[in-house]
């Protein structure tokens, strides 16, 4: 039995997301639906992280075991092409130890939320990015989302439906910047509740709109109750970054 990382990229548009589902598509069944006509076996694909319908990735890792022997690049190769026409790709294989876990040896994930403030409909960003018409003030919005940074108690920005033990977390930075028309906000931590990347863009939207202030934030985390958030910022403009392993 060889366990194999892979780097995954995808658009989460047609997906309901990472996970496998009964009620629709998922990109873990894709993979590994594509890896079973290569290998002829029945896998589970464990990945760092679970995206949400509509959710992108750029390098989402992943492992898999398979007992026939095969190559890291026969590997990728193959199950690439079982893939298509699907928005999914292997960008990298390897193997590595048995000790390895996608999930459980990741020490930090980093997502990137990207809004285009911009009057005009999204062409070729459309489903990639969240277009909002009014002017954000990007540094009004960076400076507020640093009373985030830290450990706290995020049950504001968490989903009713988050599994997580605790709604603690440590977030490591959280940083806004604008790039033209475009702007980048870039979350890392070692791990996130559910739906908290979204929810804390939505209410940082509110800032840059000067609808809320940065004592507003505050006071919305120190709420500790789900009624205090904004709002949460659609999926579309939500990327899985990467995952980081010692």
């Amino acid at each position: 039995m060889t366990r194999f990382r892979l780097t995954v990229e995808y658009d989460g548009r047609p997906f309901m997301g990472w996970q496998r589902q009964a009620h629709g598509p998922s990109v873990q069944q894709a993979i590994e639906e594509a890896i079973a006509a290569i290998t002829h076996e029945k896998v589970t694909l464990h990945a760092a992280g679970r995206t949400d319908a509509g959710v992108h990735a750029l390098a989402m890792t992943a492992h898999v075991d398979i007992a026939k022997p095969i190559t890291a690049f026969r590997l990728a190769d193959g199950t690439n092409a079982k893939l298509r026409p699907l928005p999914v790709s292997i960008l990298a294989a390897e193997e590595v130890d048995e000790d390895f876990h996608a999930r459980f040896s990741c020490t930090r994930r980093s997502y990137l939320y990207r809004i285009v403030n911009r009057r005009a409909p999204l062409a070729l960003d459309a489903g990639k990015a969240w277009r909002v018409p009014v002017v954000l003030y990007a540094d009004d919005m960076n400076r507020a989302a640093q009373v985030l940074v830290g450990r706290h108690d995020f049950t504001t920005f968490r989903s009713v439906h988050c599994q997580a033990e605790s709604p603690i977390k440590t977030l490591d930075r959280l940083t806004v910047r604008r790039f033209g028309e475009v702007i980048e906000v870039e979350a890392v931590a070692r791990s996130f509740l559910h739906h908290q990347v979204r929810s804390m863009v939505g209410c940082l939207e509110l800032v840059g709109r000067g609808k809320w202030t940065k004592k507003d934030l505050k006071a919305a985390l120190e709420a500790r109750d789900r009624a205090a958030l904004g709002f949460n910022a659609p999926p579309d403009g939500l990327y899985f970054v990467a995952a980081y392993y010692e």
